[in-house]
């Protein structure tokens, strides 16, 4: 992958694993009914899955369900318009880290994926667990900055959701450790290779 023309080097603590995925979190009609501008980022999302499909770079799509998002309903389905691919995995998870109780890892070491590129929903909540927990799994991770949304949680103390999503940017771009990348970068700058 390379970002605005120069090259991400993969520095991955994985061996063996030189590729790249598309992670796609939780673009479901339940979670991003009303998020923070939802067209604008399911057309960024739509615009990513393209570009990599194109380049034939795997897209790995994640699906949520608890209590409150039951699986089978019309709330736990993807949004229609990203229409996920019969042969792109799906990976279905219960918590906010797309690793934890699922077969994501193995999806990903099959097909040698050490570097994710991340968008999706919500920012505060399944992004944030899951860009930290790929991270210290060893994967260099790229989180598209105007590719992930979150709802209003404010009334519960959460800061307004631009601001959950600008923090979320902010930080993830400083964020370091050794052998191992994270960065930020806009949905106009990512080209798949």
């Amino acid at each position: 992958m390379s970002v605005a023309g120069s090259s991400l080097q993969d520095m991955t603590t994985l061996p063996a694993r030189p590729n790249t995925a598309l992670l796609v979190i939780d673009v479901q009609q339940g979670v991003v009914a009303s998020a923070h501008e939802r067209d604008a980022v399911v057309a960024n999302i739509g615009t990513l899955v393209e570009q990599a499909r194109a380049a034939g770079t795997p897209v790995v799509w994640v699906q949520h369900s608890d209590d409150h998002l039951a699986k089978g309903t019309e709330a736990w389905q993807y949004v229609p318009e990203l229409p996920r691919r019969e042969s792109e995995p799906l990976v279905h998870k219960n918590y906010g880290d797309s690793f934890e109780g699922t077969d994501l890892e193995a999806v990903l070491a099959r097909t040698g994926i050490g570097h994710l590129v991340v968008a999706g929903a919500e920012t505060d909540a399944c992004i944030r667990s899951t860009i930290h927990g790929a991270f210290v799994r060893g994967y260099d991770v790229t989180l598209v900055a105007d590719a992930h949304t979150t709802n209003d949680n404010s009334k519960w103390g959460a800061p307004p959701p631009d601001k959950v999503i600008t923090h979320t940017n902010l930080y993830w771009q400083y964020h370091r450790g050794p052998g191992r990348t994270a960065g930020v970068v806009e949905t106009k700058d990512v080209e798949f290779s």
